[in-house]
């Protein structure tokens, strides 16, 4: 089937949903519907896995477009025969995982501080929305302003505002060096040395904090990193044989992810000191994203990411939907609302 038609049976999908007062779920790769528990049940499932295929890449140019159900794993193919990739570390969670997926979740991985988030590096969309309207935001280059800001809106929108159909994508060399270093110390001490660590940037590209050791790290051209790793001011360090660490805790396969018990995924100011819950942690993002196993009750863990102005969120659990969900503040609840009634007036998309 071609795309043309691809889009013109997602239109009819859309427009019979909303005749009949219907529910849809917009379904790409499939590894990412487990963050959304607490979905009415049994809403009809939109498919746009079929929808794939790059339109555009222009390494000279440093974008790439290509349709929401292009395959991640070609995207980062085709990139990286280019040198080139996608530089907020998208997690894939599988091995069918779609860029409609990446950005629609709108997850990033441990580069997310100091390259940017997924909403950075979108320049443009095309989705069809809760009327079975085909629109187009953005463009392919920087400069571009029209609708810029509202393509971005579909970063982390989760599949409620409208199909993405086609996304335009900043990307960046792949950096020629990289090492990291890894050292023990307690978790108030990696916080202080994280705080530290922000200020310095020098080519630092991921920090981290698990089971005792703080990692760091340095990516840049050979004679930046080695640069780097000379001017490191955190004594008694090593260089960790594990490189394929940030893989595996960017994609959830590192230890601590395999223990039993609800995963709660909390994003906090990066110097916020440690958090009065009690269970296992992994920080990531220099502090700002920490991971937490606990059996504390959820007003518990909402509470103390409240307290220093974050949020809180049940990622992973056996427990039976719905899921308990942090309230957003008042101002914040509102403009989601306006968004979503601008998108879907008639709230099919959950």
């Amino acid at each position: 089937m071609c795309t043309d038609e691809l889009v013109s049976q997602f239109q009819e999908v859309i427009l019979k949903a909303r005749l009949e007062k219907s529910r849809l779920q917009i379904v790409g790769g499939d590894t990412k519907t487990f963050l959304k528990p607490n979905v009415p049940v049994s809403p009809t499932r939109l498919e746009i896995g079929a929808y794939q295929g790059i339109i555009d890449y222009q390494p000279s140019e440093l974008v790439l477009t290509a349709r929401a159900g292009t395959s991640l794993k070609i995207i980062n193919e085709t990139l990286a025969e280019q040198g080139q990739m996608l530089a907020f570390e998208p997690p894939a969670f599988g091995p069918s995982a779609t860029l409609g997926g990446v950005v629609a979740s709108g997850l990033s991985g441990p580069r997310r501080p100091f390259a940017g988030a997924v909403r950075d590096f979108v320049l443009g969309c095309k989705m069809i929305n809760g009327q079975g309207e085909v629109l187009t935001f953005g463009g392919q280059v920087m400069k571009n302003v029209a609708g810029y800001d509202v393509s971005r809106l579909m970063a982390g929108s989760e599949g409620t505002l409208g199909v993405i159909l086609e996304i335009s994508l900043k990307v960046l060399p792949v950096l020629k060096a990289e090492k990291t270093l890894a050292v023990a110390m307690s978790m108030e001490s990696a916080l202080a040395q994280m705080v530290s660590l922000r200020r310095q940037y020098l080519s630092i590209s991921a920090v981290a904090y698990e089971s005792g050791r703080l990692r760091i790290r340095y990516s840049g051209s050979k004679a930046g990193v080695l640069s780097a790793l000379d001017a490191s001011l955190i004594s008694d360090v090593g260089i960790d044989p594990n490189q394929n660490y940030w893989q595996a805790l960017k994609e959830q396969r590192a230890d601590f992810f395999q223990t039993t018990g609800d995963l709660w995924r909390i994003i906090v100011p990066p110097a916020s000191p440690v958090l009065s819950v009690s269970g296992d942690w992994v920080y990531d993002w220099a502090g700002g994203l920490r991971w937490l196993k606990t059996t504390a009750s959820a007003a518990v863990v909402f509470n103390a990411a409240k307290a220093y102005g974050g949020s809180a969120r049940l990622f992973r659990s056996t427990q039976p939907s719905p899921w308990p969900t942090q309230a957003l503040a008042l101002p914040l609840a509102q403009l989601n609302k306006r968004v979503k009634v601008a998108f879907d007036p008639s709230e099919l998309f959950v």
